[in-house]
């Protein structure tokens, strides 16, 4: 069953550009090193808001990136751009 992680934050408006560039920057480094994720998005939801969506053909798929980004510094420098990061991970249940 496909895994999902939706991961909440703020950043300052002005390094709008440099945060995308850094997510699509950690989201290569992180397949190179792993097996997913199959499908990653950014998403701004106001001026200040964002929303990252990564999602894995399964929880092993999930577990196995997560052991593999801890000896990456690409997720240091994305979250070095963020700020009151909060993650949610469930199993999807229903895909159309």
């Amino acid at each position: 069953m496909s895994v999902i992680r939706i991961t909440r934050f703020t950043a300052d408006p002005a390094r709008a550009e440099e945060l995308a560039g850094t997510h699509a920057t950690l989201v290569a480094a992180v397949r190179a090193a792993s097996p997913g994720p199959a499908e990653a998005r950014l998403a701004r939801l106001d001026e200040h808001t964002w929303m990252s969506v990564w999602r894995w053909d399964s929880a092993e798929d999930a577990e196995a990136t997560s052991a593999a980004a801890a000896s990456l510094p690409e997720p240091r420098a994305a979250f070095a751009l963020v700020s009151d990061p909060t993650a949610e991970q469930g199993e999807i249940v229903d895909e159309r």
